[in-house]
């Protein structure tokens, strides 16, 4: 076999590996944001000699920055086309495209909190009927009418019963299995004093954390309405970080979207990279000023203090947690000084002010990864491994000079 037509060996079957005789599964990363949820997953398969993991990078418009990402974890992903010609026992994905035309059980699992972004596309529906999220569409789910994913991990009860109205061909294989990011925050919490100590809060200051979806609708797509906010005198006291979600990276490229927060350099302002963990930044937070994604959905669970950019309701399912804390939660006004408006929505706020937003998040809180495991090791025919499927502390975050620091054009990852 000549050397331009060898496969990698991960792909030639094992024949030219040193462990053999595993079960094979396949890792599709469509984007960083999916990458992200998928090791809460493929995580589960750590220390098992009798699986193999294999990874690649699906084709997405949003793909930029997924090789880096699998690079920077020590994994060499092998070609989608190649990928998609080899046998595998089972592949675990968080998106659609083109899965279907694998040769294996897919596993796909949810991306996010709950289903907020119903169908951009309405074509193939009827007159009126209301556009179902992607994890609960028969465009996601179907192909030629066959339901393609051998099994689909759901965050919470009611999903099966939305599942139930938009694809009921889906629920043979659908499973309550709860959310990691929920899991894990609420492990974090008790942490959270440790959390601000590696930021770099210091006693006395208070951090603000700025999230924003990807979109038109989100705060990134209107940042000339805050961003005049944030450069102003928010308050010696007040640190600020922002999280903008990987797609706007991916879509617009790094550089593009640091020039454009150019005004951020010398304020004190840290832009955290796409590939950093955000959990601790939601727990160390004292106020979350976010749109309807899901960063600030999973806040609710923390001691922030939730203020909202305004945002339309036609991009938000009517039952999300995104819906649910549009009810509850202050919007920012632009006409008013910031400092004021963090005073007084922490004034206001009542005990249990965001308790029907986070319960919305997961029927079944701190049971994904056992639910989780059950499934992936039903589907490899595998019994599990004699142990708990323990959720891992969340890593110390690195301080915010450092995102500050690297805020600039041409900024270091």
């Amino acid at each position: 076999m000549s050397v331009r037509t060898t496969k990698p060996a991960l792909i030639e079957q094992g024949h030219w590996l040193t462990v053999r005789d595993c079960k094979r599964v396949l890792v599709v990363v469509h984007t960083v944001t999916f990458a992200q949820r998928l090791r809460e997953v493929f995580g589960l398969l750590e220390a098992d000699l009798r699986v193999q993991l294999v990874f690649t990078a699906a084709p997405h418009a949003f793909g930029n920055g997924v090789t880096q990402y699998l690079h920077d974890m020590g994994i060499a992903p092998v070609p989608w086309e190649e990928a998609l010609g080899a046998e595998f026992d089972l592949a675990l994905a968080a998106g659609s495209r083109g899965v279907h035309e694998l040769r294996c059980p897919v596993l796909r699992v949810s991306h996010g909190a709950g289903h907020i972004k119903p169908l951009t596309d309405s074509t193939g529906l009827a007159p009126g009927e209301a556009r179902p999220p992607g994890m609960l569409s028969r465009r996601h789910l179907l192909h030629e009418g066959r339901v393609v994913p051998a099994a689909i991990g759901y965050a919470h009860d009611r999903d099966l019963e939305a599942l139930a109205l938009s694809c009921p061909e889906a629920l043979s294989v659908a499973h309550v299995v709860g959310d990691p990011c929920v899991d894990r925050i609420a492990a974090g919490r008790p942490l959270r004093a440790r959390y601000r100590r590696a930021l770099g809060i210091r006693a006395g200051e208070r951090l603000v954390v700025v999230s924003s979806t990807w979109g038109p609708a989100s705060t990134f797509g209107r940042l000339e309405s805050l961003l005049p906010h944030l450069l102003g005198p928010v308050g010696a006291a007040h640190r600020v970080a922002l999280l903008v979600h990987p797609n706007v990276f991916a879509g617009h490229g790094a550089w593009q979207v640091h020039s454009w927060l150019a005004g951020c350099r010398g304020r004190g302002i840290a832009i955290v990279p796409p590939e950093a963990d955000w959990q601790a930044l939601l727990i160390a937070a004292d106020w979350i000023i976010g749109d309807h994604g899901s960063l600030t959905a999973y806040g609710t669970l923390t001691d922030a203090t939730i203020l909202l950019t305004a945002g339309p309701r036609r991009e938000v399912s009517p039952c999300s947690p995104a819906a649910l804390l549009s009810a509850v939660a202050p919007v920012v006004s632009p006409v008013h000084p910031l400092a004021e408006q963090l005073e007084y929505a922490a004034r206001t706020r009542r005990p249990g002010h965001y308790d029907q937003v986070a319960a919305s998040l997961s029927s079944v809180p701190g049971q994904f990864h056992r639910r989780m495991r059950t499934v992936v090791y039903r589907l490899l025919g595998l019994g599990e491994p004699a142990r708990p499927a323990a959720v891992a502390p969340l890593p110390a975050p690195r301080p915010l000079r450092h995102w500050e620091a690297t805020a600039g054009l041409g900024a270091a990852r």
